[in-house]
C-alpha cells in the first residue's frame, strides 16, 4: 500500500499501525526504513521475519528527539550528548548503554542500543504521531531483504516486499547511504560504520579521535563483511586494473556493466557504462539506485572503479567493499 507521506491522514494511519504492532516503511534522509514499535518485541520480530534478518543482528531505534532517546538509554554519556547536540536530527547513530528490560529484541539482546533522530520531515512527523499514541521509538533497519541493496525510493521498497506493506512515499532519499554509527558506550568513541558525515567532523564534535572497531565493540547494523549486494556480482577494481580488463575484453562481453569516474564510456563495445560522480556526496546519493538499475537491466557483472582515497569517500568505499564481498 503506497501512500503519500506528505498527507497528514496517511501519516496518522501509519502511526496507528505502528501503535498496533504492525510494520510500516517510511523515508529518512539516508534510506527508507522498515519500522515497528521498538518497545514491542513481538512487533520487532516481524521485521526480522520479513527481511530474513538474523535475530542476532541489532536494529537502529529512531526517536523524535533527545528526550525520547532517554527512554531507551540507561544513560547518555557526555560523549553521546556532544554528538547528539551537533548532529541530531541527522545521519548519525550513537550506541549507548540500554535501559534494562527495554527494547531487547531491537538490540539483539545486547546491553547497548543504537539510537538515531532522523532529519527527514516525514520520518519526524511519523515519530511524533506514533509517540502521541504511546510509541516511544521505532526500530527500523533498511526496508530491503537482508544483505541486499538498500532502498532509496518508495518504489524500491515495493519491489522488495510487494503491495501489501504500507509504504509512506517521501520521494528519493537525499543522502543515499545509511547513517554513520559511533559507539559511545565506552570511554572512547569507536566508528563502527562510516556514513556521509566525515571522520573529521565527528572527531571535532567528539573532541576525541575515532577508534577502529575491536573485539569488545557491540554488534551494529550494516557491519557484516558481505552486505548491500545486488544480484549481479560486483568487482571493485583499481583504475589501472579496470582499464586493462576492458582492453582485453572480447567483442561481446557477457552482460557487463562498468561504474567509473575516470574510465570513459565506449571503451568496450557492448558494455553498459555508468559515470560515477566526482563528488562523494553525489556518489553516495545515487550508489544504491545505480546498483538496483543495473540489476533490473539484467547485467551479470558490475565492475566498479575504486573511489579516490580520503575520508570524504569513506562511506561510499565501505558500501562498495561490502557489496563486492557477497
Amino acid at each position: 500500500m503506497l501512500l503519500d507521506g506528505h498527507d497528514d491522514a496517511a501519516v496518522s494511519d501509519a502511526a496507528d499501525r505502528l501503535a498496533a504492532g504492525e510494520l510500516v516503511a517510511f523515508p529518512t534522509e539516508t534510506v527508507y526504513g522498515l519500522g515497528a514499535r521498538a518497545d514491542d518485541d513481538a512487533a520487532v520480530a516481524r521485521i526480522f521475519e520479513l527481511k530474513g534478518r538474523p535475530i542476532g543482528h541489532p536494529l537502529i531505534v529512531h526517536v523524535a528527539d533527545r528526550e525520547d532517546a532517554g527512554r531507551f538509554a540507561a544513560t547518555m554519556s557526555p560523549l553521546a550528548d556532544r554528538l547528539v547536540e551537533e548532529f541530531w536530527p541527522g545521519p548519525l547513530t550513537v550506541i549507548v548503554q540500554r535501559k534494562a528490560g527495554f527494547a531487547a529484541a531491537a538490540a539483539a539482546q545486547q546491553a547497548t542500543i543504537a539510537l538515531r533522530c532522523p532529519a527527514h520531515a516525514i520520518a519526524h512527523a511519523l515519530l511524533v504521531a506514533a509517540r502521541d499514541r504511546g510509541v516511544p521509538g521505532v526500530a527500523a533497519p533498511s526496508a530491503n531483504r537482508f544483505g541486499r541493496v538498500s532502498p532509496t525510493t518508495a518504489a524500491h521498497v515495493v519491489d522488495e516486499f510487494g503491495a501489501d506493506l504500507m509504504v509512506l512515499d517521501g520521494g528519493a532519499a537525499q543522502l543515499g547511504i545509511e547513517s554513520a554509527i559511533v559507539d559511545c558506550s565506552g570511554d572512547q568513541p569507536v566508528l563502527l560504520r562510516p556514513g556521509v558525515l566525515t571522520r573529521e567532523r565527528i572527531e571535532a564534535a567528539a573532541a576525541a579521535p575515532l577508534l577502529a572497531p575491536h573485539d569488545a565493540s557491540p554488534r551494529a547494523p550494516g557491519t557484516l563483511v558481505s552486505h548491500y549486494a545486488p544480484r549481479a556480482t560486483v568487482r571493485l577494481m583499481t583504475t589501472p586494473m579496470l582499464r586493462m580488463a576492458l582492453e582485453v575484453l572480447g567483442a561481446e562481453p557477457l552482460k557487463l556493466a562498468v561504474y567509473s569516474r575516470s574510465v570513459p564510456s565506449g571503451v568496450a563495445t557492448g558494455v553498459r557504462h555508468r559515470r560515477m560522480p566526482a563528488r562523494p556526496e553525489q556518489a553516495a546519493h545515487e550508489l544504491f539506485s545505480v546498483l538496483r538499475e543495473l540489476d533490473r537491466e539484467g547485467v551479470h557483472l558490475i565492475w566498479v572503479e575504486e573511489p579516490p582515497p580520503g575520508p570524504e569517500w569513506e562511506g561510499v568505499r565501505d558500501r562498495l567493499v561490502r557489496a563486492a564481498a557477497a
